[in-house]
């Protein structure tokens, strides 16, 4: 089934000449089907980008999807034009009463502030706590895994010695967990973070399941709430250049930057990116829509609590 976006959403030509089948509102009005409805609070920079990323692994599905966007008040996007802004986006209070199938919450760039310095902070809790009533299950992204960790049981963040950039092999601690359908023994996930969640916190806390890690990136995905939310450490939905194009950015600001490990042939940046994560972060988006949004929520969106 095609995904149902925003009437002019720029994602839409982009995904088309990819030869990705997604509709606009128009259409979708004309199918008889419930949609499940998902919603994406993009914390990200660069929104247009985050979105097409993102609408590009939830493509990945036999079913119909009804994406809408979310911002917080409290935060105003200055890489953004205002009016992509105020035709696609809605604010977060005139959301409260809405209730999603699922959510998705990406990364942001104030990973080494204290969550309490984020400007936003206080919003962002009540995001946190808006969903657990009001959505079926939620998917949280980088910085939002570390906040929503860290907001929910206490787990805290620590900086690392330097930048954890790169390509990285993970593994499954349960391999034939519904999460992980079709995955191989070994994939690959993009990282960008200066800083982590250490395993020790995360296994002092019954309520959580630590489901994979890696030895170089340490913890990947945790699961609390039996599936009704999952903190995802890295950023599988990257396009092949995101990483190229923060290595270059902060090359060229001077910034002590090195090379994405794993990431260029023969690791020599003049050449193409390998891409090694692709098949994995569609099988994750695609598992996690089907197993812990679609067979979990209710038909009655209503009843969601």
């Amino acid at each position: 089934m095609p995904l149902n976006l925003p009437d002019r959403l720029p994602a839409i030509e982009i995904l088309k000449e990819e030869n990705i089948f997604v509709i606009d509102n128009s259409r979708a009005t004309q199918q008889d089907i419930r949609p499940l409805r998902i919603v994406l609070l993009n914390l990200m920079p660069l929104k247009i980008t985050t979105e097409t990323d993102m609408v590009r692994l939830l493509s990945n599905t036999p079913l119909q999807l009804e994406i809408s966007f979310m911002k917080l008040k409290s935060h105003t996007s200055k890489n953004t034009p205002i009016e992509h802004m105020q035709t696609f986006y809605t604010d977060f209070d005139d959301m409260r009463s809405e209730k999603y199938d699922g959510m998705i919450v990406t990364g942001a760039p104030v990973e080494q502030l204290d969550f309490e310095e984020v400007s936003y902070w206080r919003e962002m809790e009540e995001v946190f706590d808006w969903a657990r009533t009001h959505v079926t299950s939620t998917f949280y992204i980088c910085w939002a895994a570390q906040a929503g960790l860290y907001h929910y049981y206490g787990i805290p963040k620590y900086p690392l010695e330097k930048k954890l950039f790169g390509i990285f092999e993970h593994r499954a601690l349960d391999p034939l967990y519904p999460i992980f359908r079709g995955f191989d023994d070994v994939f690959s996930v993009p990282h960008s973070r200066h800083t982590e969640v250490r395993k020790e916190d995360v296994l002092k806390v019954p309520e959580l399941t630590l489901l994979s890690e890696s030895d170089e990136a340490g913890v990947y995905m945790v699961m609390g709430r039996g599936g009704r939310e999952f903190f995802v450490t890295g950023h599988s939905e990257y396009s092949p250049l995101t990483l190229d194009t923060e290595y270059r950015r902060d090359a060229e600001k001077g910034m002590a930057i090195d090379l994405p490990k794993n990431y260029y042939m023969n690791n020599d940046p003049e050449k193409e990116p390998l891409v090694r994560w692709r098949g994995h972060a569609n099988l994750l988006f695609s598992n996690w829509l089907n197993y812990f949004v679609y067979q979990e929520t209710p038909f009655n969106i209503e009843d969601i609590k």
